[in-house]
């Protein structure tokens, strides 16, 4: 299964703020969760006034955060995560680690990052870059 993925994270600390997985069938549903937040004076100001005030739900500890990820992606027999910037994949990368030598269960994963352009309904809340992302390859292919 493709999955188009976006993520957000904070340019200070490093911290990964939300992801989100949108399937290349729209029938099957998304992914998105956000993670614990950096404290305001912690934070990126710029962050803190165009992300923060984005995110679509409350965050979720980073236990629930990855329980949730792997169930998502277990449903699936192969996942090739597609994103538009290398980072995403990076960051997506270090939320299955879960400790040295151990990471999230997955099925068999492969990634991609293409040059593209595309234009969110939303920019900065990752759910809407994902699907945006997606809407942008469809319409190359």
């Amino acid at each position: 299964m493709n999955l188009y993925i976006d993520c957000e994270w904070d340019n200070c600390t490093h911290r990964l703020i939300s992801i989100a997985l949108v399937p290349e069938d729209s029938r099957k549903s998304f992914w998105y969760e956000v993670f614990p937040l950096p404290r305001e004076e912690e934070c990126d100001p710029w962050v803190w006034l165009n992300v923060i005030p984005k995110l679509s739900r409350a965050p979720i500890s980073r236990m629930e955060f990855r329980s949730s990820l792997e169930t998502y992606l277990l449903q699936f027999k192969t996942v090739h995560i597609i994103a538009d910037w290398p980072e995403d994949i990076a960051y997506f990368c270090e939320a299955l680690i879960t400790g040295p030598g151990d990471r999230l269960k997955t099925p068999p994963l492969t990634m991609e990052v293409l040059r593209i352009y595309s234009t969110s309904l939303n920019p900065h809340n990752a759910l809407a870059d994902a699907v945006a992302l997606r809407r942008a390859v469809e319409t190359t292919r």
